[in-house]
C-alpha cells in the first residue's frame, strides 16, 4: 500500500518555483490585482513554461514510479492564487504530466504556516518573503534564484546537491569561522570532532532521502539490472582536519552521501560542473552565484549567521527603519 502522507517524503513548491510567471506577474505589478485575475482566467489554457525547479520536481515525482507500490513521495503545491486563477497553473500542472494532486491556494496570503499541516520538508519558492519567513520560525524552506532551464528528457537520473553548514548541520562551526577566522575553525572541528552537529534546517529532508537511498539498495539487491535513478552529494568548502566532523555527525544520523567533496575553499563552481545537480542547497549566496554558465539551479537558504546582518547594519536598520 502507499505510504500516508505522514510517512511520504513531502515537497511543496509554489507555483513562483515550478513554473515561468514572470509574464503574469508583471501583469500583477504593472496593471494590479483585478488586472491579474483577469489576464490569468483568460490564459487559463494557455500552459506556463517551465521553473528554476521543475527539472527537479519532475525527476523527484519519478522516485513513485519505481516504487510503485510504496509511492513514498508526494509533491503540494503551494500558492498565493486564488482557486480561480490557480486553474491555469493546475492545467499545465496536468499538461506536463505532474502527479501532483494536493494544492493549496492563499488568496494572496503566504502558504508557509501550512507546510507542517502537509508533513512538507522543504519549501520551495521564488517569493523571498515567503522563504524567509519560513526560515524563522523554523520551517525548512529554500529561495529559487533565477537561472536558465536545463531539462533532459532523456536525463532520468535526479542529482541534488547540498552544502553542509547552515543547510544540513547548524550554524555552531560556521559562527566560530565567521568570528575568529580558519585557525580557530579549525582547532574547535578538532576539538569536536566525536560530536555530531546539531541538524540545520534540510537535515531532516537529507535523512529522507537516505530512505529512499535504501529503498534503491534493495531494488539493486532483488534486480541486478535496476539503473539507480537518484545522485546525493555533499559539496563544502571544509576540508582536513575539519572534514571528519563532518563524516562523524552523518554517521550519527544513518545517513551518507553518494559523493562528498571537501574542498577547502576552492570555487564550488568546477565540481557543481561536473555533477550537474537537478538543484544545489547553499546558505550563502557568494557561492551560489558563481554557478557555471547560470543553468544549475541553485536555491538559497537563509539559515544562520551567513544570513544575519553585521550588528552595525542592524543598528542602522533600526534608526531608519529599514
Amino acid at each position: 500500500m502507499p505510504f500516508p502522507i505522514e510517512q511520504k517524503l513531502v515537497i511543496g513548491v509554489a507555483s513562483s518555483a515550478l513554473f515561468d510567471l514572470s509574464e503574469s506577474h508583471q501583469v500583477y505589478l504593472d496593471r494590479g490585482a483585478d488586472e491579474y485575475r483577469a489576464y490569468q482566467e483568460q490564459h487559463r489554457d494557455t500552459i506556463l513554461g517551465k521553473g528554476v525547479a521543475f527539472p527537479f520536481i519532475r525527476r523527484f515525482l519519478n522516485i513513485n514510479k519505481c516504487f510503485p507500490q510504496q509511492s513514498p513521495v508526494e509533491v503540494v503545491l503551494f500558492s498565493r492564487n486564488s482557486p480561480e486563477t490557480g486553474l491555469r497553473v493546475m492545467r499545465s500542472i496536468a499538461h506536463y504530466g505532474l502527479d501532483i494532486s494536493r494544492a493549496a491556494f492563499m488568496n494572496g496570503k503566504s502558504p508557509y504556516p501550512y507546510l507542517p499541516a502537509f508533513n512538507a520538508s522543504l519549501f520551495l519558492s521564488a517569493n523571498e518573503e515567503d522563504v524567509q519567513s519560513a526560515i524563522a520560525v523554523d520551517y525548512p524552506a529554500g529561495l529559487v534564484l533565477p537561472s536558465q532551464i536545463a531539462d533532459d528528457d532523456g536525463d532520468l537520473e535526479l542529482r541534488a546537491a547540498f552544502d553542509f553548514d547552515g543547510v544540513l548541520a547548524d550554524d555552531e562551526s560556521e559562527t566560530v569561522f565567521k568570528r575568529n577566522g580558519l585557525d580557530e575553525f579549525h582547532a574547535h572541528e578538532t576539538l569536536h570532532v566525536a560530536r555530531p552537529h546539531s541538524a540545520g534546517p534540510l537535515a531532516p529532508l537529507f535523512r529522507q532521502l537516505a530512505v529512499l537511498q535504501r529503498l534503491e539498495d534493495e531494488a539493486a539487491r532483488d534486480d541486478p539490472a535496476y539503473r539507480r535513478i537518484m545522485r546525493i552529494a555533499i559539496i563544502t568548502a571544509r576540508n582536513a582536519p575539519s572534514h571528519e566532523r563532518v563524516v562523524t555527525t552523518l554517521k550519527s544520523w544513518g545517513v551518507s552521501a553518494d559523493e562528498t567533496f571537501f574542498l577547502g575553499g576552492m570555487d564550488k563552481s568546477r565540481v557543481l560542473g561536473v555533477f550537474k545537480p537537478h538543484i544545489f542547497f547553499d546558505d550563502q549566496m557568494a557561492h551560489l552565484r558563481a554557478a557555471p554558465g547560470g543553468t544549475i539551479p541553485m536555491v538559497h537558504v537563509p539559515f544562520g549567521i551567513a544570513n544575519r546582518r553585521p550588528a552595525a547594519a542592524e543598528s542602522e536598520a533600526l534608526a531608519t527603519g529599514a
